[in-house]
């Protein structure tokens, strides 16, 4: 094992922290796609009825697509609550970190849903009315913003380690 400032605990607390930036991210950008796909399928889908997951078929078969949608919704919020609360058990829990996965997750779900699902797949629009440019507009910018704070919380992790935070206090 590598020595770093000579002392080899240094070097463990350093890999630890490694290891640790890397769950809280992924944690907050499972969490974020879990949340962007459940408001998207809840309030589009289901209150506003705007539109379902397929919408290229019947609306059995597009009721069927927003069930499926809504379990990949959970299973991608649930995988990033389970990474979270080890994180947290572990006292390593790195909340700028997590936000800022969060945000790119829901961002960038948002901006492949309003791009790829919407445009090209054309599986759906947000929207069918005349002018559907305006809802496409805002849904895209929101998602580019969304993936720009991200970055920006993220990136204000990358060189710093959480001060006493990336260490795991478990007894073996």
């Amino acid at each position: 094992m590598a020595v770093k400032n000579g002392n080899s605990k240094n070097n463990s607390n350093y890999m630890n922290s490694s290891k640790y930036k890397s769950r809280n991210l992924w944690s907050g950008f499972l969490f974020g796609i879990g949340l962007a796909a459940f408001i998207d399928e809840t309030i589009f889908h289901q209150l506003l009825r705007w539109h379902h997951f397929y919408d290229k078929s019947t609306t059995d078969i597009g009721l069927i697509s927003d069930g499926l949608f809504h379990a990949f919704s959970w299973f991608a919020t649930i995988g990033g609550l389970f990474i979270l609360a080890d994180l947290r058990r572990r006292n390593a829990l790195w909340l700028r970190r997590w936000w800022g996965g969060l945000l790119l997750g829901a961002g960038g779900f948002q901006l492949y849903d309003g791009t790829i699902q919407h445009k090209l797949m054309r599986i759906h629009q947000i929207r069918y009315v005349e002018n559907v440019f305006v809802y496409d507009l805002i849904w895209n910018v929101l998602a580019v913003l969304m993936i720009i704070v991200g970055l920006s919380l993220i990136s204000r992790t990358r060189s710093r380690r959480q001060p006493g935070k990336a260490v795991s206090h478990e007894r073996s």
